[in-house]
């Protein structure tokens, strides 16, 4: 299996709050890497324990649920045969040697969600836009599940700043014009000073400065996905959460110049809602010491 992919998608726009799209090849929908197992075992241990916080759909989502399933256990045993087993009732995730029996599971997503490293979340078209109306979301950063079901796009990112303003039409417009052959993707960045998966309830907020060092930030990108399901016609966003120690940057110099650059330019608004005020200075000093 193949090492971990390193995404570190700076650049030197201070424009925070861009689309950033990039065609996707189907056959590159799922990433999967040597961290498998770390994941699939940490989904699980959520799902047992925390099961309300990390799965949750509305009424008459099976039938797109369902798609969703189908969709991935076909790609995956296309794309990555030597990890899956399908018999006729069950499928096998040999890293992990699960085996899930397919009809115990009323949520098809949330079987999905158990069979790789991604979260899922289907939104279906309404009067409203598109809402959230089922997900299996082990690794959020920051926001809530149960918070957003039900909810369209713009409520959705309503803490976001000047989201309605820079971004609210132009994701509709995608959502509304995003054909079946061509899923798109985007990746994003945030700086935490965790290694979890499960961020929920994490902030900042409690962390002294003075207890943060460059050794313990971390480097947090998520991996987004969005294609068109052929016969619900939903559409379906996936997130592939990847973490990176933020001293991986001392051999990247200029991808920290550029870091260095994009936190000084951002707002004051948009540094809360990345939660950056208490870790700015340990973080300025440590990009401005590698460029130096």
């Amino acid at each position: 299996m193949s090492n971990q992919r390193i995404y570190l998608p700076f650049t030197g726009s201070d424009r925070t709050l861009s689309l950033g799209l990039q065609p996707l090849k189907v056959e590159d929908w799922i990433e999967m890497d040597d961290q498998l197992v770390p994941y699939l075992q940490r989904k699980t241990e959520l799902l047992e324990t925390n099961y309300i916080e990390v799965f949750a759909s509305l009424p008459g989502t099976q039938l797109a649920q369902q798609e969703v399933l189908e969709l991935l256990i076909d790609h995956l045993l296309r794309y990555f045969p030597e990890q899956y087993d399908r018999a006729s009732e069950t499928i096998t995730v040999k890293a992990t040697n699960q085996t899930w029996n397919i009809a115990d599971f009323s949520q098809p997503l949330d079987l999905a969600g158990r069979l790789v490293q991604e979260d899922f979340c289907l939104m279906q078209p309404s009067d409203r836009g598109y809402s959230l109306a089922a997900a299996s979301l082990c690794f959020p950063l920051r926001w809530r599940l149960l918070e957003k079901l039900g909810k369209p796009m713009m409520q959705i990112h309503h803490p976001v700043p000047n989201y309605p303003e820079q971004l609210g039409n132009p994701v509709d417009r995608l959502f509304d014009r995003l054909k079946v052959d061509c899923p798109v993707f985007r990746v994003n960045w945030s700086i935490v000073e965790t290694p979890e998966l499960y961020l929920g309830h994490q902030s900042h907020s409690n962390i002294a400065p003075v207890e943060l060092s460059p050794s313990n930030l971390w480097i947090r990108v998520e991996r987004q996905t969005l294609r068109r399901l052929e016969q619900s016609q939903w559409i379906l966003f996936t997130i592939r959460t990847y973490r990176y120690p933020l001293t991986i940057l001392k051999e990247q110099r200029d991808l920290a110049i550029r870091l260095r650059s994009i936190v000084q330019q951002l707002s004051p608004e948009m540094q809360l809602y990345k939660n950056l005020l208490p870790i700015r200075e340990t973080l300025l000093t440590f990009l401005e010491a590698v460029q130096n």
